[in-house]
């Protein structure tokens, strides 16, 4: 019973670990990546779809994303969906290909992305500090049904603070990375 509410909370840190990944993959760092325009979406025959599912997107240069329309007619839809999107690009259409080149980040726009990516891992933060409160409560609850004793509680409590610990130690080395990646030209 113990092991479990431990197993459960090292998977939701772990998930909460994932969501952050995932959301910094998203914020720009002045190189190529397809993860960029992951979240733009695109009214494809009148449904909203990932761009992704509408086109492939590849690293033609480290400053020049392609996107190659699957159909044809598809074309302008994408075009329109990466200029409305908030990244700020302008793309270069070719045929079926369409050539996003991303320029420099100012020194204002990298701190300004550094405070998001900041912000994003203090949410992250809290989420896990979350789950250990959870978990804490359903240690108490066990204690208090008197299914665990006093000295199981201790020490689960301890080792699901390790568990926490371990987990924020990760969550600032992701922040830290991708900051440094912010700083790095």
């Amino acid at each position: 019973m113990i092991e479990d509410i431990k197993k459960d909370a090292r998977i939701r840190m772990h998930k909460s670990l994932d969501s952050l990944r995932t959301e910094l993959a998203k914020i720009r760092t002045g190189r190529a990546h397809p993860s960029l325009l992951e979240h733009v979406h695109v009214d494809y025959y009148g449904s909203d779809v990932p761009i992704s599912q509408a086109a492939s997107v590849s690293v033609e240069d480290a400053r020049t994303l392609a996107v190659t329309a699957w159909d044809k007619t598809m074309v302008k839809a994408l075009e329109k969906a990466i200029m409305t999107s908030d990244l700020g690009l302008n793309p270069v259409t070719a045929g079926t290909i369409i050539r996003i080149p991303l320029p420099p980040l100012t020194e204002e726009r990298r701190v300004e992305l550094g405070k998001v990516v900041h912000h994003e891992g203090e949410n992250t933060k809290v989420a896990v500090r979350n789950i250990r409160r959870d978990a804490n409560h359903h240690m108490k609850e066990l204690l208090k049904n008197k299914e665990i004793s006093e000295d199981d509680d201790h020490r689960s409590e301890k080792e699901i603070q390790q568990i926490t610990d371990q987990h924020i130690v990760m969550v600032d080395k992701v922040v830290a990375q991708k900051e440094q990646e912010l700083l790095d030209f």
